[in-house]
């Protein structure tokens, strides 16, 4: 397997060149970055050659690289009580814009990864390349080779702005018509931007600024300490509550 595997990695780098910008096997597992610029033609040949002829693409989606590598939780300056322990509270959507996260171990922050299959030659492939601008990000669209991908383009448009020049009908898939901003970009809110209501008195249903802070939900966690069944033990009859 592993012969094979470092096989196919150098043919994918004798084919592919200059275009080639990583490739890198985990897990069994083949993983081709290639630059924006040749999305669309390496795509083409992986499909058209038949050294490689991965006819069949399994999936599209798009990744934010933001704060890649960072995490929310302190695991060394911390005590081993409260509830809240741990938590610095800069995860995903709960940071102001000025205190956002920065890009860790990446240049660029938006991505696109397909997924390919090869029924030939029983070989699957993951083809990624990150986009140029991060303030607009913009690749090619597959549709012209895999006209199954047109929904697949359509929602990483619309849940990370990532535009697909080319594609014939980008427009949203899963928000709402007059959403803002795009809900799986790491800087989205998760609290949202706006709430909906019905307005009885205006008779519709109406758009209002987001009315709750956001916070940061640590999951409750139940241990057997033996000071807590002391604590329970000592409870008048009538205090105690029962527990699911």
């Amino acid at each position: 397997m592993a012969e094979q595997a470092n096989t196919f990695e150098e043919r994918l780098r004798a084919r592919f060149g200059e275009r080639v910008e990583h490739v890198m096997i985990a897990n069994g597992e083949t993983t081709l970055v290639v630059r924006p610029g040749d999305w669309v033609d390496v795509a083409r040949v992986l499909r058209d050659d038949p050294d490689f002829h991965f006819e069949q693409l399994v999936d599209l989606c798009g990744v934010d690289y933001l704060g890649f590598g960072q995490v929310e939780w302190d695991t060394v300056d911390v005590t081993s009580e409260g509830f809240s322990r741990g938590v610095e509270g800069q995860g995903p959507g709960r940071f102001d814009w000025a205190g956002r996260p920065r890009p860790g171990h990446v240049e660029r922050r938006f991505a696109v990864v397909v997924h390919l299959l090869s029924i030939r030659h029983n070989r699957r492939l993951r083809l990624r390349a990150f986009c140029e601008d991060d303030a607009l990000p913009v690749i090619g669209s597959l549709i012209d080779l895999w006209p199954g991908v047109n929904w697949f383009e359509r929602e990483a448009f619309d849940l990370f702005g990532i535009l697909f020049e080319g594609h014939p009908d980008l427009r949203r898939i899963l928000t709402d018509y007059g959403f803002i901003g795009h809900p799986f970009r790491k800087d989205f809110p998760l609290i949202g931007n706006v709430e909906v209501r019905y307005d009885a008195e205006k008779g519709r249903v109406v758009y209002e600024p987001v009315s709750i802070e956001p916070r940061v939900g640590v999951p409750r966690v139940v241990r057997h300490d033996s000071r807590l069944q002391q604590a329970a033990a000592e409870q008048p009859a009538g205090d105690k509550r029962t527990r699911s």
